[in-house]
């Protein structure tokens, strides 16, 4: 019982904390246009956000090892709030790129709340529970731009002074209402993080191949969503609000199935299965969008890869989290966010590049992506099997 306590009382934090993300990041070009913000610009800001949660979230997460997830979680939370304010009280475009840097060296809640859930989960609930908690950051995502909408109303400032207040709750019911999962005596108390572990944790025969896999999807969604944004902009021609209303229909979709993954994990025991079945959708999904015009077939198609992507990160996640001993399970999930960071900067690049020759080659792009990913999950499926990961040291 105590246990689900804390499943969800971090669930009720994960949502409020993706809330505020969800709700300023539409805001952030209009607002930084006041000062001077170009669209090569807001590219440049949002890989910075990335770059730094690179670096930083494998060292918050192997912090989380020695000291305890639950101060690290409130640090992580503190930051963000900071950010939040510093990007209200903005003045100039430095201080916007500032705050910006600050969330994504504090960025590190994603992985520690990772590394939470796997403490108190059993190999079974491993990705039920990394479902139920996915659903929690994508219901703040799909629900956050509205009200940023709403608040912006007010004054452009007024959804980042909101989305401060929200992460100051999330610290406060942090604080209270958390219980600490990483106890003392299974602490790792010699941990140090070196930088060389984003390169030998990919000699992992299981983790190695599941965190690459990771990288290369990440990487297809954060191009299909640029891919999106121009479709439906430049081609569909449909309105900002539809846009809006669309994309939060996708997001429910991925949503919907994560909250289904006990039931899927009854049907098939394998984790590599499902995610390997769940691939062949997202595939033909996107590429079959590659080829269209047409709303109801492309709406069709966003719906079916949204549908079938909500199952990589809890599979993927429990994957990683049943090979790794408890006392580095915030490393390893921090590495893992680490190439995800990568891929929400390439993902966007390539996909701005290709652009230039047709919006329709973005899909095919992602697409390509997708099947390699695919590929590399016959290895994975290979490996999963070994219950170890022999003497990589990571």
């Amino acid at each position: 019982m105590k246990k689900n306590k804390n499943l969800w009382t971090l669930v009720f934090i994960c949502v409020i904390n993706s809330l505020g993300f969800g709700i300023i990041v539409p805001l952030i070009y209009p607002y930084g246009k006041q000062f001077g913000m170009t669209q090569q610009m807001l590219g440049l800001l949002t890989a910075s956000f990335s770059v730094a949660q690179f670096f930083a979230t494998p060292v918050l997460g192997s912090l989380s090892d020695k000291y305890g997830r639950k101060p690290l979680l409130i640090i992580s939370l503190i930051g963000t709030c900071i950010s939040f304010i510093l990007f209200a009280q903005a003045r100039s475009l430095v201080m916007l790129f500032a705050a910006r840097i600050l969330d994504g060296i504090t960025g590190g809640n994603i992985s520690v709340a990772q590394a939470m859930v796997s403490d108190t989960s059993t190999p079974e609930d491993r990705a039920k529970n990394f479902g139920i908690l996915g659903s929690a950051f994508g219901f703040g995502f799909v629900i956050g731009p509205a009200i940023g909408g709403v608040m912006s109303k007010i004054s452009l400032q007024a959804p980042f002074y909101f989305s401060a207040g929200i992460a100051l709750i999330g610290v406060l019911c942090a604080y209270f209402f958390l219980k600490e999962t990483n106890s003392g005596k299974e602490r790792k108390n010699d941990s140090k993080f070196e930088f060389k572990s984003l390169i030998t944790i990919l000699k992992a025969p299981v983790i190695g191949n599941a965190i690459f896999i990771g990288f290369l999807l990440t990487t297809a969604q954060f191009a299909m969503i640029i891919g999106f944004q121009t479709f439906t902009a430049d081609v569909l021609k449909i309105t900002p609000f539809q846009i809006g209303v669309f994309f939060a229909g996708f997001g429910i979709s991925g949503i919907l199935m994560q909250l289904a993954v006990p039931y899927i994990t009854k049907l098939f025991s394998s984790k590599s299965l499902i995610l390997l079945l769940s691939l062949v959708f997202c595939f033909v999904a996107m590429l079959l969008t590659g080829f269209t015009n047409k709303l109801f077939v492309f709406t069709a198609l966003m719906c079916t890869y949204g549908l079938f992507n909500g199952l990589r990160n809890p599979m993927l996640n429990a994957i990683i989290s049943d090979r790794v001993n408890q006392n580095e399970q915030g490393k390893t999930l921090g590495l893992n966010q680490s190439y995800a960071s990568i891929g929400q900067i390439l993902g966007p690049v390539s996909a701005g590049l290709i652009s230039g020759i047709s919006v329709h080659y973005v899909f095919f792009l992602s697409a390509a992506y997708i099947f390699i990913g695919f590929l590399f999950t016959f290895i994975l499926r290979a490996k999963e099997k070994t219950n170890t990961e022999g003497n990589v040291n990571i």
